[in-house]
């Protein structure tokens, strides 16, 4: 045998090691940082999330029919979108205005959303703001969607369920 195929064997064969790896721990790594990829309404008409390693609630969801990442934020008062993903969703923005967010104030401009969809909960025409200040790919889902269902935690859980009160 000659020795660079007992090399190049070895070389190849420490290629498809690291590459196992790095495919197991990315794996493991994306379901941590997003375990729940896909969110659907229990028969109870529930829709449980789990805590991501950060402590946040994260999950798919749908604006005006457009697959988005949602971050569950109590504290932000309405749905907060990054100003590409708007682009992309071709929102009609309105006059610039000024929030205020944790990190201080931001430019920012309103605009309306057809629909907003986490599972099986559709709220249709509500406001939100759009911003070049937050990150790419993550949509704030605020108060405005999340005041219309009830919010309960347990442990690591978050279970939503539509609001039995008016709001």
């Amino acid at each position: 045998m000659h020795p660079f195929r007992g090399t190049l064997a070895f070389g190849v064969g420490w290629v498809v090691i690291v590459a196992v790896v790095y495919w197991l721990f990315h794996g493991w790594s994306e379901r941590e940082a997003h375990p729940n990829r896909s969110v659907v309404i229990s028969p109870a008409g529930e829709i449980v999330l789990a805590r991501n390693r950060a402590g946040q609630y994260v999950a798919e969801g749908e604006i005006n029919g457009a697959r988005v990442t949602f971050l569950l934020d109590t504290g932000a008062t309405h749905i907060a979108i990054p100003a590409s993903l708007a682009r992309e969703l071709n929102l009609k923005l309105g006059p610039p205005i000024s929030i205020q967010t944790a990190a201080g104030s931001a430019p920012a401009h309103a605009t309306r959303l057809d629909s907003v969809r986490l599972a099986g909960f559709e709220i249709r025409d509500l406001a939100a703001l759009v911003s070049e200040g937050l990150e790419p790919g993550t949509v704030l889902l605020g108060m405005n969607f999340l005041k219309r269902l009830e919010m309960v935690q347990r442990g690591d859980q978050l279970i939503l369920r539509p609001s039995t009160s008016d709001r």
